[in-house]
């Protein structure tokens, strides 16, 4: 049989041409990556991030739901990169049964834990009581909190609650936020609604009497987005604010038909 390297093998020929092409050829005309964020090297955000990770008290808990974690703009690498490692942990799953997550079911029955979910049996964050009233610039020592967080869409955030019972046991709590969202490359369910870092930020800042922390970790936020809206990205208004305007273009369920149609009849008479 002959011999593979044999003269004039068309095979053979292939190969050693194969093994004399200079792999930098390959990877002309590709952009350059960071290593870090893995975004394009022309728009990273590691320059905005804190100079060294933020030491806090609080521990975020971040509930991820599996699909989030394939969006290329996602937020939660900036909080995870921007915070102690141990004040910051990612859990992914659609259902967190106590015998695959022992460590989070003892989270979830403490005391001190925190849900961050909307509903008319959630409080006010910043009614949420402190061990210490005196103010961090005193030296007071607050009470340090477990804060739950779901990831996803606003959909998958309500799926996860639902279908986790462990998820009823920790009290409820909601931010009262005036300022608008800086993430604006990304359509909000509603002008109040706020990306997971964000959410994250004011928390920490309300739990923490830090009102700072909010501009440090949001800085590489706006930075993502500056750069997006440079590179043909437009701004989204929410969608509750393309629905009262007439601007929403799909199919609306009919729970929200029912709730604009209220707001129609109560404005009516609020002219009366």
């Amino acid at each position: 049989m002959a011999s593979m390297a044999e003269e004039g093998d068309p095979f053979s020929t292939f190969l050693e041409i194969a093994d004399n092409i200079d792999t930098n050829e390959c990877k002309r005309g590709r952009r350059a990556v960071c290593d870090s964020c893995r975004r394009p090297s022309t728009v990273c955000w590691c320059p905005f991030l804190p100079r060294e990770p933020l030491d806090i008290r609080t521990t975020i808990y971040i509930l991820q739901h599996p699909f989030e974690e394939s969006r290329c703009l996602r937020t939660v690498p900036i909080l995870c990169r921007s915070i102690v490692k141990d004040r910051v942990h990612v859990i992914r799953g659609k259902k967190f049964p106590a015998a695959k997550y022992p460590g989070l079911t003892d989270i979830l029955r403490s005391p001190n834990t925190i849900l961050l979910y909307p509903g008319p049996d959630a409080v006010d964050l910043s009614e949420v009581s402190l061990l210490d009233c005196g103010s961090a610039s005193e030296g007071g020592n607050y009470q340090s909190y477990n804060v739950i967080i779901l990831d996803g869409t606003w959909a998958q955030a309500r799926g996860l609650y639902h279908q986790n019972e462990m998820l009823h046991w920790p009290r409820k709590a909601q931010i009262q936020y005036g300022e608008k969202s800086k993430y604006v490359i990304r359509t909000q369910p509603t002008d109040s609604a706020l990306s997971t870092l964000e959410t994250a930020a004011v928390a920490i800042s309300i739990l923490e009497d830090r009102p700072d922390i909010v501009e440090i970790l949001t800085r590489p936020l706006e930075a993502l987005c500056d750069f997006q809206l440079l590179h043909g990205a437009v701004k989204h208004q929410s969608r509750e604010y393309k629905i009262e305007n007439g601007l929403w273009t799909k199919p609306l369920p009919r729970s929200t038909l029912r709730r604009l149609q209220k707001l129609r009849t109560d404005g009516e008479r609020n002219t009366l």
